[in-house]
Parts: C-alpha cells; sequence; structure tokens
C-alpha cells in the first residue's frame, strides 16, 4: 500500500532512519573486534572536517550549527542514540529525501540500500543530494570510529570536550569557560 507513491515500508524506513531509532540495518561491519586506534580516530577527524565536509550541515563539533549558510540542516549528532552500524549505513547510503548524501558511490546502483536502487528513488520522487566526495570502506570505517568516539551521544560540547575533539587546546576551545 503506498501514500504519495512512496510505499508505506519505504516511508517508515526512511522516517525512523530520520529520527534516530533505525531498528536494523544491513552490517557489513558485524560487532567490533576492537577500540578503534587514536590514529584511526585522528584520520576520521580529518574526514570529517576535510573531505567528506560533514562540518558543513552538522557543525564543527556535530552539533548541528552548520558552517555553511548554504548547505541542508544537519542533525545534532551529540545527541544521537544511533549505533556504529547505523551510522555506517547512514554515511553510505544516505537519506533521500532529507538531504542527507550517500557516501558510497554504488549506494544506489543496486539493492544494497534498504533494496532500492536510484530507479527506485527517482519513481518515488525522493531526491538524494551528491557528496561533495565519495569515500571508501575503510574511510567510512575511520569517520564512524571518529564518530563514535568522540561526537555520538556525547552532549554538549564544553571547553574539556573541545580539547578532547580535537586532541588539543586550540582557538576554538577558547569560546568555552
Amino acid at each position: 500500500m503506498s501514500r504519495n507513491g512512496i510505499p508505506v515500508r519505504l516511508r517508515w524506513l526512511l522516517a525512523m532512519a530520520a529520527s534516530g531509532v533505525l531498528l536494523t540495518v544491513p552490517s557489513e561491519t558485524g560487532l567490533r573486534a576492537q577500540e578503534p586506534t587514536e590514529a584511526s580516530i585522528a584520520s576520521g577527524r580529518r574526514l570529517y572536517h576535510q573531505k567528506a565536509d560533514c562540518q558543513a550541515c552538522h557543525g564543527w563539533s556535530g552539533n548541528g550549527d552548520k558552517l555553511d549558510s548554504q548547505a541542508p540542516d544537519g542533525a545534532d549528532l551529540r545527541v544521537s542514540t544511533l549505533s556504529r552500524d547505523q551510522i555506517i549505513f547512514v554515511i553510505k547510503c544516505g537519506l533521500p529525501g532529507r538531504e542527507m548524501p550517500a557516501f558510497d558511490r554504488l549506494s544506489y546502483t543496486d539493492d544494497r540500500c534498504l533494496g532500492r536502487t536510484q530507479a527506485d528513488l527517482d519513481k518515488l520522487g525522493l531526491e538524494l543530494p551528491d557528496p561533495g566526495s565519495t569515500l571508501q570502506n575503510r574511510e567510512v570505517e575511520r569517520l564512524a570510529d571518529f564518530l563514535m568516539t568522540k561526537v555520538i551521544g556525547k552532549g554538549e560540547m564544553d571547553r574539556a570536550a573541545c580539547i578532547d575533539f580535537w586532541g588539543e587546546d586550540v582557538n576554538v576551545c577558547a569560546e568555552f569557560q
């Protein structure tokens, strides 16, 4: 059964993903056997700020205060309750119709993302913005390591969190007392 051309199941999955309570997602990573390394977290931080440019929409600290006024409004990742697998899924597949791009260059060429292809999204009238660049699987893993360690569910930013976020006391941390 569909409404407005969007099948009920897809509307439900998109709503769940957008609200941060997606219950199950396909997992290529399974359970993480070990904690992320400092090198992986640092690499993920660079991806967040540079190649993926997540800060344009989600803000430099992930709190949703975007840096680019032309960018879509990104979610406040600091209050998110998404799991690592859910974060990886959203990074790779994006959120069609919600302005979150898919960073996996093959995301909708087959059925890896919610069983949909680009043709399905087109039929449903769901737009998916192009990312500035795509990410390789290992880059998505590193970005997820950074987000899970320094951003997801970490609450409001303060001076100590800012220093931890950057790995050192940088100028931007001076705004926090």
